[in-house]
C-alpha cells in the first residue's frame, strides 16, 4: 500500500539508528492506485478502508526524515495493542515539498546549521517557488538574506543538496536490499556520483556493507545487464563467501571448498573462478597460504593479523626477561608465610614459569586455582616494585576479576583506547592506533573470549621486555569474533603452557565444580550411588528431569519467585540468574524476559513504563548493557561520590527512576554508578532477567537456573553446557530433557575453527 503526504509531527526519533515516529498528513490526489487501498483486508477476508483521515501515524527506519518533508511510503497498517492504527513503513522515497508553505516548514526543521524559522520564512518570502533553483543553481543569491555571508550561503546551499543527494540514495539502495541506514556511509564513501558508480558496478556494495544480501544485488546487477561471467560479479561472489565463514568464526577456508561454494553461488566455471582468485591475489585482496598439504584462502586483514599475532608473540617472548625477579624462590615462600595460602606445586611451577617467560598462558577450568595464582603474581610484582595491568575482553569480565584480586582492571578496549572506533571500522582493520600499556606485567583473563583482532591490537600495545600472561579455559565457548586464539596458541606448542587438572579439596566439596569437570570430560552428573562416595559435598546442584516445556516453564517462573527464599534466603533481583542457550522459542531470552518481568517486577500503578520498540521498561526492572559506551556520564554516591565516563556491554543494573517529562531514565548499575538515558539511548540496554549463555559467558552468579529444551543443534553442544554451568558460584538448578542433556554432553563438536595461528606461531 502507498501512501503520499507531508510530515507534520516527529513524535519520537531514535537518533542511533533512525526508527522514528511521526503524523502524516495524507495528500489523497497523490495516491496513485485507488485500488491498493482496497486490497487492505480484517482476518475474515472484510475490506478495511485504508484512509479515512486526514492524519495518520507512520512508524520505521526513517533516516533525515524532518517536520515538512513531503514522503511516499510504501507499507501497510498495523493495529498496535497500546497506540492504535499505525502505518508501518517498510520502503519510503523523499519528494521535494510541492508548496512554499511546505517548503517553508522543511527549511525550518532540516537541521541545516544556520537556517531556523526565522530564515527560512525570509529565504521563501524572497525567493518564493524559485527557492529550490536558488539552492541547487545560484546559492550565492541567499546572501542577500540578512545574517547570510556569501560563504555561508554556499554552505548552507552545499549541504542542502548533499542532504538531498543522499535521500535520493535511500530510495535507490533500498532495491538492493540495503537499508536506509548505510546511506550515509555509502554516500561518504562513494560521493555525489554514489548512484552512477552503483549502477556501473552494483558489487562495489559488498565493499561498503557489511552483511548485505548478496544474492539480491546479484539479480540486481543481472537485471542491468551485467554478464554471469563478468570479472567483477566473480571477485564479488569469492569475497561474499570468504566474508560469510567470517561470520562463523573462522579466518580461512580451504581453496576447494572456496571454488565449489562460488560455482553454485554464481553458475560460472572453475576455470573463471580460479582465474578471478589469481588476480585477486595479485591485487592483494586475498592471501593463499600452503598449509599442512592443503591450499588456504584468507581475505588479507585476517592473514594480516594472524601473521602480526604470530610475530609479536614470538618477538615478545624471545626478548630479554628484564621483568625478571631474582630469587623468586624466597619471594615465594614469603608470599606463602604471610597470605598463610599453601600453594600446590603446580601452582608454583605456574608461577615460576610466569618470572621465567615474557609470555605464558594459564589453562584449566573451575577450582583449579587460577585466581590464587593471579593473586599471588600481583604480590610478589608489587612487592618487588613493578606494576601489574589486568584487564579482560568484557566489562563483566573485568569487574569480576576486581572482585577476586582487589585490583583494578579493564576491558581491552578501554585499556587500549580503542572503544570509540565504530565496528564497521574496528572490525577487520588492522592499522588502528592503540595506547601503548604501561606496565611491567599484563594479565588477561577470560582469553577464550578474544578474538583475533583484539589480540592484534593487544599484540601491538606490549612494550618489548613487558610480561604477558594468558589466563582461560579452553573448553568454554569459543569468541564470538573470529579466531579461536587461545586454543591455537596452547596447540601451538611454542608458548609456555601450564594446564591446571586438579581440583582443589574446597573447590571439589562443590557438585557444580564437580559435574562441570565431569561434563568436561564427557561423563553425566553424579548419580545417587556416587554420591554416598562424596559425602562431603554440598547440595549446591539439581538437575530436574522435564520434558514439557511448560512444566520447565513453570519451575523456572516459582523458583524465580518465592521458592528459593526458604532454601537460602535468595532474591531474584540481587543474586539470581536464568541463563538459556537461545533466544528464540518458549524458553528463549525473549519470552523468558517477559513472563519473568511480569513474575519478578509486575506493573503497578505506582511503576512507570517506558515502551521502546517491542519492549516495555519498568521502574525496578533488571537490564543489561549490550553495547560500550565509552563517553556517558556516570556518578556514584557510595561509600564516597565519584564521578567519571563509560557504561560497557555486559554490565548489569536496575531501573530506579522513568522521567517522562525530561524523557530520560535513571540505571543504577551493580557497581553502584548512576546513569542517566535519554529515551533515545535504550536501543543500548536490554532486559537481564534472562540471558544467554554467551551473553553470561566471564561472568558469575551466585544462582544460576539453567532452562534446557530442543533447540538449534548448534546450540546443544558440550562447551556451550559447560559453560553455562561455570557461571554459578552457590548454587546451580538444571531444568531440561535427560536425553538433550546427554546429546550435549556428547555432543563435543566445538564446531572447529579455521584458522592459521598456530602454524604460524610452529
Amino acid at each position: 500500500m502507498e501512501l503520499q503526504g507531508e510530515v507534520i509531527e516527529i513524535i519520537y526519533k531514535n537518533e542511533l539508528n533512525s526508527y522514528c515516529i511521526a503524523v502524516l498528513k495524507i495528500d489523497k490526489d497523490a495516491i496513485q492506485n485507488t485500488n491498493q487501498l482496497s486490497e487492505q483486508m480484517d482476518i475474515d477476508g472484510n475490506i478495511i478502508e485504508a484512509v479515512t483521515e486526514e492524519e495518520t501515524t507512520i512508524v520505521g527506519y526513517l533516516p533525515f526524515v524532518n517536520i515538512g518533508d513531503s514522503l511516499k511510503v510504501v507499507g501497510k497498517f498495523v493495529e498496535h495493542q497500546e497506540y492504535g492504527r499505525q502505518f508501518k513503513v517498510d520502503t519510503f522515497e523523499k519528494k521535494m515539498p510541492q508548496t512554499t508553505k511546505a517548503l517553508e516548514r522543511y527549511l525550518a526543521n532540516c537541521g541545516i546549521k544556520g537556517i531556523g524559522p526565522a530564515t527560512a520564512k525570509r529565504i521563501v518570502d524572497m525567493f518564493g517557488e524559485d527557492t529550490l533553483n536558488v539552492f541547487k543553481f545560484e546559492p550565492e543569491k541567499l546572501a542577500q538574506i540578512k545574517g547570510i555571508t556569501k560563504d555561508k550561503a554556499i554552505e548552507i546551499a552545499t549541504t542542502f543538496i548533499e542532504n538531498w543527494e543522499v535521500w535520493q540514495l535511500v530510495g535507490f539502495l533500498d532495491k538492493f536490499g540495503i537499508g536506509p541506514q548505510s546511506a550515509e556511509k555509502i554516500y561518504k564513501a562513494l560521493g555525489a556520483n554514489a548512484i552512477e558508480e552503483i549502477e556501473a558496478n552494483p558489487y562495489i556494495l559488498i565493499d561498503l556493507v557489511n552483511k548485505v544480501n548478496f544474492e539480491q544485488i546479484d539479480k540486481m546487477a543481472l537485471g542491468m545487464g551485467i554478464e554471469y561471467n563478468n570479472e567483477k560479479r566473480i571477485r564479488s561472489g569469492i569475497k561474499h563467501a570468504l566474508i560469510l565463514m567470517t561470520y562463523n568464526g573462522h579466518c580461512c577456508t580451504r581453496y576447494e571448498s572456496l571454488v565449489e561454494f562460488v560455482k553454485k553461488l554464481l553458475q560460472v566455471s572453475e576455470n573463471e573462478i580460479e582465474e578471478t582468485i589469481i588476480n585477486m591475489k595479485a591485487k592483494q585482496d586475498i592471501v593463499l597460504e600452503d598449509r599442512e598439504d592443503t591450499e588456504w584462502v584468507y581475505l588479507t586483514p585476517y592473514y594480516k593479523a594472524e601473521e602480526e599475532v604470530a610475530t609479536r608473540l614470538i618477538t615478545l617472548d624471545n626478548y630479554s626477561n628484564i621483568k625478571k625477579i631474582d630469587r623468586f624462590d624466597k619471594e615465594l615462600e614469603l608470599f606463602e608465610k604471610k597470605s598463610n595460602i599453601d600453594l600446590s606445586e603446580k601452582q608454583k611451577e605456574a608461577i615460576k614459569a610466569i618470572n621465567d617467560n615474557n609470555v605464558c598462558v594459564i589453562t584449566g577450568g573451575p577450582g583449579t586455582g587460577k585466581t590464587t595464582i593471579i593473586k599471588t603474581i600481583i604480590d610478589i610484582f608489587k612487592h618487588n616494585e613493578m606494576k601489574p595491568v589486568l584487564c579482560a575482553p568484557t566489562g563483566r569480565a573485568a569487574k569480576k576479576m576486581t572482585e577476586t584480586t582487589g585490583e583494578e582492571a579493564k576491558t581491552l578496549h578501554r585499556l587500549l583506547e580503542i572503544g570509540k572506533f565504530s565496528d564497521e571500522n574496528q572490525g577487520i582493520n588492522t592499522e588502528i592506533s592503540v595506547a601503548p600499556i604501561d606496565g611491567d606485567i599484563v594479565i588477561v583473563d577470560e582469553m577464550s573470549m578474544v578474538d583475533l583482532f583484539l589480540m592484534n591490537y593487544l599484540c601491538k600495545a606490549l612494550y618489548k621486555g613487558t610480561k604477558l600472561v594468558l589466563v582461560g579455559d579452553i573448553d568454554q565457548l569459543p569468541s564470538v569474533g573470529p579466531g579461536n586464539i587461545l586454543k591455537d596458541i596452547i596447540e601451538s606448542g611454542r608458548i609456555t603452557t601450564i594446564t591446571l587438572n586438579k581440583i582443589f579439596r574446597q573447590a571439589a566439596k562443590s557438585k557444580i565444580v564437580v559435574n562441570a569437570h565431569r561434563v568436561n570430560e564427557g561423563m553425566g552428573f553424579i548419580t545417587k550411588e556416587e554420591m554416598q562416595d562424596l559425602k562431603e559435598v554440598n547440595d549446591d546442584f539439581f538437575f530436574v528431569d522435564e520434558r514439557n516445556k511448560e512444566k520447565i516453564l513453570y519451575n523456572i517462573i516459582t523458583l524465580s519467585g518465592e521458592r528459593l527464599k526458604k532454601y537460602g534466603d535468595y532474591d531474584f533481583l540481587k543474586n539470581i540468574q536464568v541463563i538459556t542457550p537461545t533466544k528464540k522459542g518458549e524458553l528463549g531470552t525473549k519470552e523468558l524476559n517477559k513472563i519473568l518481568q511480569q513474575t519478578v517486577n509486575p506493573s503497578s500503578e505506582t511503576k512507570k513504563e517506558r515502551k521502546f520498540g517491542d519492549s516495555t521498561f519498568r521502574e525496578g526492572d533488571r537490564i543489561m548493557q549490550i553495547k560500550n559506551n565509552y563517553d556517558i556520564y556516570w556518578e556514584k554516591r557510595e561509600p564516597y561520590f565519584e564521578s567519571g565516563s563509560g557504561v560497557f556491554n555486559g554490565e548489569f543494573g536496575t531501573i530506579s527512576i522513568i522521567d517522562e517529562f525530561n524523557k530520560q531514565v535513571k540505571i543504577k548499575f551493580d557497581d553502584e554508578k548512576e546513569v542517566w538515558y535519554q529515551f533515545s539511548e535504550l536501543e543500548q540496554i536490554e532486559h537481564a532477567y534472562a540471558i544467554t549463555v554467551h551473553k553470561a559467558q566471564g561472568s558469575e552468579f551466585d544462582v544460576v537456573i539453567m532452562p534446557i529444551a530442543q533447540t538449534a543443534p548448534m546450540l546443544l553442544t558440550r562447551n556451550l553446557l559447560y559453560t553455562g554451568m561455570t557461571r554459578a558460584k552457590k548454587l546451580l538448578i538444571i531444568i531440561g530433557n535427560r536425553n538433550i542433556v546427554e546429546f550435549m554432553i556428547r555432543n563435543e563438536d566445538n564446531k572447529k575453527r579455521n584458522t592459521g595461528l598456530a602454524y604460524k606461531l610452529k
